[in-house]
């Protein structure tokens, strides 16, 4: 089954900014696969959910082999799913590492090199990737390490992907957040989250989508890292 309408395929999607991600497709008009852990098949016809850890190759596989027998294309993927551990660098275990390189790093490489293949057989797609300002600013008394390390890693093959495929109607983008207020961060957190933003507010989940539903209609714009953190990384 195929027909024009595009479909974006969203990791992380039951929850929090990617279940925002969700919403802002389908009020575009576009059918979504949707994947993660804990993810459930609702009543829309137009969203497809496929459950599975985005770290397992074999999840990857499922997910873009379900979209295109759901709906005969893949036209954006949206790199959400992550995970974050704020801890000094000598405290981080073996397990901590473990974590955040299956997540963040394995489960960007095996989902966007299944899309990538798909896309560059239809001629056309857009890849975009959820990273942080943290990669491009750190700050004095939030040790993040890992998160540096990961998510710096895919702004950095953002633009490689973006080069690589100019010419062959694929995009590759990042939306690079400061803290956005979502249920992972106590209420009684925000205050000082706040203040880690020149703006002195935390980030709304609707910026992030935003920023994504902007890179998606941007025909012109690839190997980007839009920060959408309230002047975070441009200073102090």
């Amino acid at each position: 089954m195929s027909d024009e309408r595009k479909v974006a395929v969203i990791t992380g999607a039951s929850q929090g900014i990617g279940a925002a991600l969700v919403k802002g497709f389908r009020d575009r008009n576009y059918r979504v696969v949707a994947t993660s852990r804990s993810i459930k098949q609702g009543s829309d016809p137009d969203i497809l959910a496929v459950p599975g850890d985005i770290a397992d190759p074999a999840t990857a596989k499922a997910v873009v082999r379900e979209a295109l027998s759901r709906f005969g294309r893949v036209d954006t993927l949206v790199n959400n799913a992550g995970v974050f551990i704020a801890k000094p660098f000598t405290d981080y275990t073996t397990a901590d590492f473990e974590s955040k390189i299956a997540t963040n790093l394995a489960g960007f490489f095996h989902i966007t090199q299944q899309a990538a293949g798909a896309m560059l057989k239809q001629g056309s797609g857009h890849i975009v990737s959820i990273t942080t300002s943290l990669t491009d600013h750190a700050i004095a008394g939030v040790p993040t390490v890992l998160a540096n390390l990961t998510k710096g890693g895919i702004n950095s093959a953002t633009k490689a992907l973006a080069i690589e495929y100019a010419g062959q109607g694929i995009r590759v983008n990042a939306v690079s957040p400061g803290v956005i207020k979502t249920p992972m961060h106590a209420p009684q957190t925000h205050e000082f989250l706040a203040g880690l933003h020149p703006m002195k507010r935390m980030g709304d989940i609707r910026d992030i989508v935003e920023a994504v539903l902007f890179l998606e209609s941007a025909g012109f714009v690839t190997g980007e890292i839009l920060h959408v953190d309230g002047g975070q990384s441009a200073g102090h």
